[in-house]
């Protein structure tokens, strides 16, 4: 039986559960992480959208543009509009969970750190990071069985 994470929103009007471990996780550094977020980055963590179970109330879907023309839709909080989770490009079975929307948020670490071509210089990354420019080859780096839901060792 898979492990379950509880989550939700600032002023606790959305609740949500996560079943089992991530796929891969993102500390993406573009900045559009930056603005959307108000902060240095954003921690995703990409999870089938079959395995995020919403207990209570229902985010609202906020579409951002992108650079790449894909559509983003942020999903969020409508009272404190806290950020929750996106679907970059609607691809509907996948979701990237903001990770410090978990109560237990701690316990998970970036595989990977992204767009860090655009970091605030400030910001000092781990030496045995894998860092990326830009993005990575999601087949390079999550293994077929990732991308199935079995979590790889980060």
């Amino acid at each position: 039986m898979d492990e379950i994470y509880e989550g939700g929103c600032f002023c606790g009007r959305i609740h949500y559960r996560m079943h089992g471990q991530p796929m891969f996780i993102h500390c993406c550094h573009c900045t559009d992480c930056q603005r959307q977020t108000g902060g240095a980055f954003a921690i995703n963590a990409l999870i089938e959208a079959e395995r995020i179970e919403i207990i209570k109330d229902e985010p609202v879907a906020v579409t951002m543009p992108t650079d790449s023309g894909h559509p983003h839709d942020i999903y969020r909080c409508p009272q404190c509009q806290t950020a929750l989770w996106s679907d970059y490009g609607r691809r509907g079975w996948m979701l990237f969970i903001r990770v410090s929307t978990l109560e237990r948020r701690a316990e998970f670490f970036p595989d990977v750190r992204i767009f860090t071509r655009s970091k605030v210089p400030w910001v000092r990354l781990p030496e045995d990071a894998q860092i990326f420019d830009e993005y990575y080859s999601t087949k390079a780096l999550c293994p077929l069985k990732a991308l199935h839901g079995a979590r790889q060792p980060g």
